[in-house]
């Protein structure tokens, strides 16, 4: 019993300083954990590749099991220690999160097409999503921008978190290592096609409780819970995809903007349905406020997490 009330007091303490590292420090430059483990994922793609979605589950089960495995080890090392748990916890949240950095990112683009330079804007839009920016005047950059940050809200905060008041360190990085996975191959390029499908479910089935949390919270937080709510429940299963429809349907809903349209994604054109439809297009300063919600979405995401946690801890002792 005292056991799993250490258990959440670990996630709990530990997940609170990850974040405050991210918020203070963002992503660093170079030695980046996430992308070590992309230079070693594309290492093991160059010796099982072969156009084949057998090929492919096997990638994925190598490199996203392997993941989970060390995450396993480390935390079974540290169990008996409290404060080199919540070390090693805060190190994960931190390894695994990009919300600073997905904000300074926005912010940056945002700023630069207020100023009007949309060369800037253009050479910086790919560090935040793959659309081919030269197709892209700055209107639908900013539009782009805001998709981004709600989608990414998802990814890079809400579903690690997520999944990490579930299962601990290895429910931190091996979220992020499906999610990289799915960056990584799972496109529907020609080289990708068959071989990253194993990926891009399995970062659906991953990602699908993180998305609809975010939504929840979106709707929450923003400045238009109804309008919200309401985009969220016309039009998300809308979109291609299963857990990007939810995120960007309540963003779009929150900050009274309409997304969606039509986007370029490696000169392949994409007609995408529009999401709130009575909402006015995107403006610049949408950027910041879509951030902002964001943030307000992370900090929600942590008292869930951690009051889950407490919740399911209760629970236990109540029928052990």
């Amino acid at each position: 019993m005292p056991g799993r009330s250490r258990t959440t007091g670990v996630f709990a303490y530990g997940a609170a300083a990850g974040l405050a590292v991210d918020l203070l420090v963002g992503d660093p430059r170079r030695g980046h954990p996430v992308a070590a483990f992309g230079r070693a994922a594309a290492a093991v793609e160059n010796r099982l590749h072969h156009d084949h979605r057998g090929w492919g589950a096997l990638h994925t089960a190598v490199c996203a099991g392997t993941t989970v495995a060390l995450g396993t080890l480390a935390a079974r090392a540290v169990r008996d220690r409290p404060a080199a748990a919540v070390a090693l916890t805060a190190a994960s949240v931190w390894a695994v999160v990009g919300g600073t950095t997905l904000g300074r990112e926005a912010r940056a683009i945002g700023g630069a097409l207020a100023a009007g330079d949309l060369d800037v804007a253009r050479e910086r839009l790919p560090h935040l999503c793959g659309r081919d920016p030269h197709s892209l005047d700055g209107p639908a950059m900013a539009r782009a921008v805001v998709e981004s940050v709600a989608e990414n809200t998802s990814d890079a905060v809400v579903g690690a978190l997520f999944w990490g008041a579930v299962a601990g360190v290895p429910g931190l990085v091996g979220f992020r290592a499906v999610n990289t996975l799915d960056a990584m191959v799972g496109h529907k390029s020609p080289r990708h096609r068959r071989f990253g499908w194993a990926s891009a479910r399995l970062d659906d089935v991953a990602g699908w409780p993180g998305a609809r949390l975010t939504a929840a919270l979106a709707t929450v937080a923003g400045g238009d819970p109804r309008g919200a709510l309401k985009a969220w429940r016309a039009d998300a299963a809308r979109h291609p995809s299963p857990n990007a429809g939810p995120v960007e349907a309540s963003f779009a809903g929150a900050l009274g903007v309409r997304l969606g349209g039509t986007l370029s994604y490696g000169g392949r054109v994409e007609h995408r349905p529009v999401l709130n439809g009575e909402g006015r297009p995107v403006e610049v300063a949408d950027i910041d406020r879509a951030v902002r919600l964001s943030r307000r979405v992370t900090g929600l995401t942590l008292a869930v997490c951690v009051g889950g946690r407490l919740i399911a801890s209760a629970l236990k002792r109540r029928n052990a």
